[in-house]
């Protein structure tokens, strides 16, 4: 399941604070052009797909997220690398630490990890 970009904000914020009523929701947003109305109606759609879920129990409803952040992530990444990069991690690797300089803490954890693959 693969979430819309405004989606992914909402579950940004979730994954963030944790359970959550829309109205805190549509405040974390911060988008003046969008009404309270159409969060709460996105994140109705978002507990009809599975991917939040919502406690009635009370007045206020909250929603929690149901996706995990690191799958989510992993499935963004791989469409990512798929489409953009012909599906070649090493081009992408090698473009990230070609546009921006790594510090070198960061390289050490490049190394770090990329040894642990080659130990696995």
């Amino acid at each position: 399941m693969k979430p819309t970009d405004s989606e992914m904000e909402i579950l940004q914020i979730l994954w963030e604070k944790g359970e959550s009523s829309v109205r805190n929701v549509h405040e974390q947003l911060d988008k003046k052009d969008i009404g309270y109305t159409t969060t709460l109606k996105l994140m109705q759609i978002m507990f009809d797909k599975g991917m939040v879920s919502r406690d009635s129990s009370s007045k206020t409803h909250l929603y929690k997220a149901l996706l995990s952040k690191e799958q989510t992530q992993h499935q963004f990444l791989d469409k990512m690398i798929d489409a953009v990069y012909n599906g070649s991690t090493a081009r992408l690797v090698m473009q990230a630490l070609g546009n921006q300089r790594a510090s070198k803490e960061e390289i050490d954890l490049i190394k770090e990890y990329l040894n642990n693959l080659e130990n696995s």
